[in-house]
């Protein structure tokens, strides 16, 4: 990503919204966006088989495994404004698991990018299926779009849910019920 160009692409915006990029509290302002931005679209340079890093394990378990409430946070590619919330995950293991710590940095894969939710929904669920080829996997994000908040509808309470369901989540009503049951209980 080329700072420095993004830097003057920001202090144009500024000049042309009327503000004074020479005002000292928006001297450093162009950088300090545009580094937020490179941090902010991360994932574009990241490859999920680095991230996933060898952390597949043979594992003779076969039940439910989820990692619930995992933060995310993410740039709404119609607006570029903020959407953030809470994503769920659950796979049942066909013989092969992953670190757990690696499934909320997938989420970041995707989310550290343009997006919009239902994509990054689908793309974090396609990612567990290919590498772990589970009987199932299941993902359910929770979004609340700045984008309908600040603007547009200006509607402060709204949460976007969206899921994408493989395998037996999605062929079984049972075992999509149970993950949908769990994921909805309280923390410990």
């Amino acid at each position: 990503m080329n700072i420095e160009k993004i830097s003057g692409l920001v202090k144009t915006i500024l000049t042309e919204i009327g503000e004074d990029v020479n005002r000292q509290g928006l001297v450093k302002t162009p950088l300090r966006v545009a580094k937020a931005y490179e941090f902010l679209t991360q994932g574009y340079h990241q490859d999920v088989d680095e991230v996933i890093n060898q952390a597949v394990f043979d594992e003779d378990y076969d039940e439910m495994v989820i990692v619930k409430d995992i933060d995310f946070y993410s740039l709404c590619e119609h607006h570029m404004i903020p959407f953030y919330g809470k994503v769920h995950v659950a796979y049942i293991p066909d013989g092969k698991v992953i670190g757990i710590s690696k499934i909320p940095r997938i989420v970041d894969v995707f989310a550290r990018r343009l997006q919009i939710q239902e994509r990054m929904t689908k793309q974090i669920a396609d990612t567990l299926d290919e590498y772990l080829q589970p009987q199932g996997v299941a993902v359910v994000v929770e979004g609340y779009h700045m984008c309908m908040m600040m603007r547009g509808v200006q509607k402060q309470n709204s949460i976007t849910t969206t899921s994408a369901m493989h395998g037996v989540f999605k062929n079984d009503v049972r075992t999509r019920n149970e993950f949908l049951n769990l994921i909805s209980k309280s923390r410990i």
